[in-house]
């Protein structure tokens, strides 16, 4: 099993590596380092959202991959004043600046709910607000009052890491099975009286012990608790996971996801991205398409016009290098312009359409002028389809990204993320 894994990874970097050389036009990998300016330009920047990660739980999920620690009340008061300080740094000597929206990641945002409205007046002191307020909830902490208090707060969206409803697949993931069926009937008598404008439920699928009759159910149920949208994630298992079980293998993944895109067509649902899927005419819940964010707190990325830069993954070295008043920006990378045309492709062509005049619009230059050639090779192969307006992803196309995002993931983030817990400012990273 263990060769197994090292030959799928291997292979997983050769794919990427090959995509991003061809697409880059360069062997030149992405190098990330330790150098940065203390200061983050983002005046001229536009479409700009703006992402707060915080990283408590109170239990840790083996199969989860982000940045997280167990709830402690102390740490966490020490970290909201550290985060508030993060804040003032990062806007200092700008000024206001409008930006699309605001989400809350984590961890489990809502174990610090009382000072949830102090970090977003501070952020409105620097930003104006223009969009949605969305945060993620952990299943066992939604309740009527919860709810309530959010909704005061200005939360507008909220994402629910469900991952399933059936309890084989729960456990498989090391949920606890005693308390799952209480907590979904509070879910659903809780969003039955508090409604929010999304509500956006997280599934897993591929899990251990999971079949396509108990994943239907799953989806079938998400959208008679309330949801509006669900979000479906292939089980990844990260090298520096602790899983008991591993995914199922790649057929079965596919048929999986070919059942949840067989119920959504049946029953007239949008497919807003390659994971996600939605009831229509109602707002979509995304914390990573954005074309440019600034991310605060433990392990955030801001992703700029030309630069990209992630937050030190240790808690320790968060909080020392704010009270220093100095970013606590772990690595960065200054990126050469196809570099950048790269990312932003990749996450477009995540939410299934890439728009020709937004292309222009941020880079100057169209895209069938920069990627005419393979655009056209996807076009032949079955991958798009070209509308006056945007390529469009087929389900073809929709299925191989999901194989390149599972390839990018193994490939780049297991790599980044399991450095950066080992080490709070790595010298380099090649990526």
């Amino acid at each position: 099993m263990y060769v197994k894994i090292i030959v799928v990874i291997e292979m997983n970097k050769l794919l990427i590596k090959t995509m991003t050389t061809i697409l880059t036009r360069s062997f030149k990998p992405f190098i990330f380092t330790s150098k940065y300016q203390n200061i983050i330009d983002y005046d001229d920047e536009v479409n700009l959202g703006l992402y707060v990660h915080i990283p408590f739980c109170e239990k840790i999920c083996s199969f989860c991959p982000y940045c997280k620690m167990k709830y402690n009340e102390i740490k966490a008061k020490e970290y909201v004043v550290a985060l508030l300080k993060e804040i003032d740094l990062v806007t200092k000597n700008h000024s206001k600046k409008e930006v699309t929206s605001l989400y809350f990641g984590g961890g489990t945002p809502s174990l610090v709910v009382n000072d949830l409205e102090r970090i977003i007046n501070k952020l409105k002191e620097h930003f104006t607000i223009l969009g949605d307020i969305g945060i993620e909830l952990h299943p066992r902490d939604i309740n009527t009052e919860l709810l309530k208090k959010l909704k005061a707060i200005g939360f507008t969206m909220i994402s629910i890491g469900i991952q399933s409803f059936d309890i084989d697949s729960l456990t498989s993931l090391g949920r606890n099975k005693d308390e799952i069926e209480v907590i979904h009937q509070t879910i659903f008598n809780s969003l039955k009286e508090v409604k929010f404008s999304t509500v956006d439920m997280d599934l897993i699928f591929a899990v251990p012990k999971q079949t396509k009759e108990s994943l239907i159910k799953d989806v079938e149920t998400a959208f008679n608790y309330g949801a509006t949208q669900i979000s479906t994630y292939p089980f990844i298992d990260f090298t520096f996971a602790n899983n008991e079980y591993k995914p199922l293998d790649k057929k079965t993944k596919k048929q999986m996801l070919n059942t949840i895109i067989d119920y959504v067509n049946e029953h007239d649902l949008d497919r807003t991205s390659v994971w996600t899927f939605g009831v229509k005419n109602t707002n979509k819940y995304s914390s990573i398409t954005r074309d440019n964010y600034l991310g605060f707190g433990l392990s955030s990325v801001s992703l700029l016009k030309n630069s990209f830069k992630v937050n030190t993954f240790s808690s320790e070295e968060y909080i020392k290098r704010i009270n220093e008043e100095n970013l606590p920006t772990s690595l960065t990378i200054d990126f050469t312009r196809r570099q950048r045309m790269v990312y932003y492709l990749f996450w477009k062509t995540y939410g299934t359409r890439i728009s020709k005049k937004e292309f222009y619009d941020f880079f100057g230059v169209s895209l069938k002028k920069m990627y005419g050639f393979e655009l056209m090779c996807a076009k032949i192969l079955g991958y798009v389809k070209e509308t006056k307006e945007e390529y469009i992803l087929t389900r073809k196309g929709a299925y191989f990204y999901h194989l390149i995002e599972q390839a990018y993931t193994t490939a780049y983030i297991d790599k980044m993320w399991h450095i950066l817990r080992l080490e709070a400012f790595p010298d380099e990273m090649r990526l």
